[in-house]
């Protein structure tokens, strides 16, 4: 049962790169994914007999690209494909990390081929290289998950069918690209930065493999000032890293975190980064990122500045949650009561329906004006619509300091809420 957990805790790290090493031998994205659960099938089968290699990430990187080799030789004729394989066969296990990562980007590129419209494109390449689930991609699309079950199967079918080769693109190829591979990069790490679902508020391997292909696509087109937008977004991002759960894994909100345990360096990386970005989403979010790490204790945070700036996001890529995300820096610069005006008219957006943080962020601005009866309610439907266990038990406590709140304010009222 052991040697079970660690094999597929060891696939959902490495089955990114194991995908991308094989999709080099087989140039098919649909069949490299299933020979690297080939090799997933053989760990389970030998593992809790041999016992877990030194090496897990490599035996099983081995295992599929040999699989890929014999799948190559039984089709095309020994002589005709050994220059191909001759270098997959010289790098197992793999010889270094810039290979690795080298495979990585070719295969966001792959994935992110005009050939698929852009929701396939994001979610095929948050499938192979962010190891997430169906119903996880789901969540972070908030679509329905036969629809995305859907987007993924046609479109490995559609890459397969029109051949399109494994490689980065160059000139304007790769710039028609770009806001696609910038896309999946940024969901990739949003859901390691707050998983969608499960045990654990973070999912660190999915945030480190993000910023790795931020800095990796940052370098490979240093003149595109997005690529280095999203580079210093992240870099803020993973920089609070250690400080956003507690000891036992509990959330830590944004006013409760130790600044002094922020990362220094990754936020001089990333004002490094801000510094060569320009004015588009990624940059203007980065920009808010930056207010956050200037300020050294959450009271000097400059609100007025992020909401700014969060208008100025809103302008350039309309979106209901960024709406959401105005308001919470709005309450903050002038109060719960501008805020909850614009709360209230989101209500109305299908696509917040069953999104947890809309009666979240609402819960707080009632509870800030003392409401506290309407900010239980709305907490207690926000833990209904979380599938994290983390955030739901963060909701549940709100919910019941809320109701002391109103419990309170009735005794002192008379018996009622004012």
């Amino acid at each position: 049962m052991e040697a079970a957990r660690t094999v597929e805790t060891v696939f959902r790290i490495e089955s990114a790169r194991i995908i991308a090493g094989v999709t080099r031998i087989v140039r098919d994205v649909g069949i490299a994914e299933e020979l690297a659960q080939d090799a997933l099938v053989a760990a389970l089968e030998q593992w809790p007999e041999s016992g877990v290699p030194d090496r897990p990430g490599a035996w099983l990187m081995a295992t599929a690209k040999h699989r890929a080799i014999d799948l190559v030789r039984r089709r095309e004729t020994y002589a005709r494909k050994l220059a191909e394989v001759g270098r997959a066969l010289e790098d197992v296990p793999p010889s270094g990390p810039d290979d690795i990562d080298d495979d990585l980007l070719r295969l966001i590129f792959t994935v992110c081929h005009p050939v698929l419209s852009a929701p396939a494109r994001i979610a095929l390449t948050l499938r192979l290289l962010g190891g997430l689930t169906t119903a996880e991609i789901a969540r972070a699309f908030l679509s329905t998950e036969p629809t995305v079950a859907q987007r993924i199967v046609r479109a490995k079918r559609t890459l397969a069918q029109a051949g399109i080769p494994f490689e980065v693109p160059y000139g304007d190829e790769r710039a028609a690209r770009l806001s696609s591979v910038l896309e999946v990069v940024y969901l990739i790490f949003n859901e390691g930065y707050s998983a969608t679902a499960g045990d654990d508020l973070l999912r660190p391997a999915l945030c480190e493999d993000a910023l790795r292909l931020a800095r990796l696509l940052a370098a490979l087109m240093p003149a595109e000032p997005e690529a280095h937008g999203l580079a210093a977004l992240l870099e803020f991002q993973a920089s609070r890293t250690a400080t956003r759960t507690g000891p036992g894994g509990e959330p830590v909100l944004l006013a409760d975190q130790n600044r002094a345990r922020w990362d220094r360096l990754l936020i001089r990386r990333g004002l490094t980064a801000l510094g060569r970005a320009g004015g588009g989403p990624y940059s203007v979010q980065a920009a808010i990122a930056a207010c956050h790490a200037r300020a050294a204790r959450y009271e000097d945070t400059d609100w007025a500045t992020i909401a700014v700036l969060y208008g100025r996001l809103m302008a350039l890529t309309p979106s209901p949650v960024v709406e959401l995300n105005r308001a919470v820096a709005l309450s903050m610069a002038e109060g719960p009561a501008a805020a909850l005006e614009v709360v209230d008219a989101l209500a109305a957006e299908p696509a917040l329906h069953a999104y947890h943080l809309l009666p979240s962020v609402r819960g707080d601005l009632l509870a800030r004006l003392g409401r506290g009866a309407e900010a239980r309610a709305e907490f207690e439907r926000a833990a209904g619509l979380t599938r994290n266990v983390r955030e739901r038990e963060l909701l549940l406590a709100k919910a019941a300091e809320a109701a002391e709140a109103a419990a309170a304010r009735a005794d002192e009222g008379g018996g009622f809420e004012g």
